[in-house]
């Protein structure tokens, strides 16, 4: 494991972590170049079989999200990840997996357009965001807890542009955010504006909408772009 080393060894072996990491990177940079249209990433559960409420819920929102002309990012794996990639395909879209090595789990499933296996987590979560102009997370685990706080805090702290955050299943996801306005709000951890981030729903048409609606909004110029243009 890559990143297990990355954290393990001596300094001695510096320049050549570096030197892997960085390629890593440059290829997922790459990849998302061949993607050519706007994409959302979508996260949830390895573990959820085929037929399971999750899987189908994952590739509706899929098939519907490549019906309005996007592309599907996922981490490349089953469950929630392969549900997502096979909506995609189904709905004639270009799907895409960012696969992680691990040691016991998650080979690439079989949907994938644009494929690629990574050694470090850092850099296959770059990808995800960098790829997306909106994230649908499904019920999940530790993994999809870190991809979902982890894109709040860069939206928070304005390291990249604010984009929806879809929570799919009300249910799942109630007491979470029971708990981020009961303690986080409470407490001043957290603003009010920091929790309208956040989206619930049950639908995958609705799911759709925020992402493709926010992205109509930023794609067209606003009055006053083209002034500025014309002035330069």
């Amino acid at each position: 494991m890559h990143d297990r080393r990355v954290f393990e060894r001596t300094h001695d072996d510096l320049a050549n972590d570096v030197s892997l990491i960085a390629a890593e990177f440059l290829g997922g940079f790459q990849k998302v170049l061949e993607i050519h249209r706007p994409a959302v990433s979508i996260f949830g559960s390895a573990r959820v079989p085929e037929g399971s409420r999750p899987y189908r819920d994952a590739r509706r929102t899929a098939q519907l999200f490549a019906e309005a002309g996007f592309a599907v990012v996922t981490g490349g794996g089953p469950g929630v990840m392969e549900a997502a990639n096979r909506g995609c395909k189904e709905g004639a879209g270009l799907s895409v997996g960012f696969n992680i090595a691990l040691p016991h789990e998650q080979g690439p499933n079989p949907y994938c357009d644009i494929e690629m296996t990574f050694q470090h987590f850092h850099a296959r979560k770059t990808m995800f965001v960098k790829a997306a102009e909106g994230f649908v997370i499904f019920p999940g685990g530790f993994g999809t807890l870190d991809e979902l706080y982890e894109s709040l805090t860069l939206i928070q702290t304005g390291k990249v542009l604010n984009f929806p955050v879809v929570l799919f299943d009300t249910d799942y996801w109630t007491e979470m955010l029971d708990w981020i306005n009961g303690e986080l709000l409470a407490d001043g951890m957290i603003s009010p504006e920091d929790v309208e981030l956040l989206h619930a729903t049950d639908d995958p048409a609705e799911a759709v909408r925020l992402v493709v609606e926010s992205y109509d909004g930023r794609a067209v110029p606003g009055p006053a772009e083209p002034e500025k243009a014309d002035a330069q």
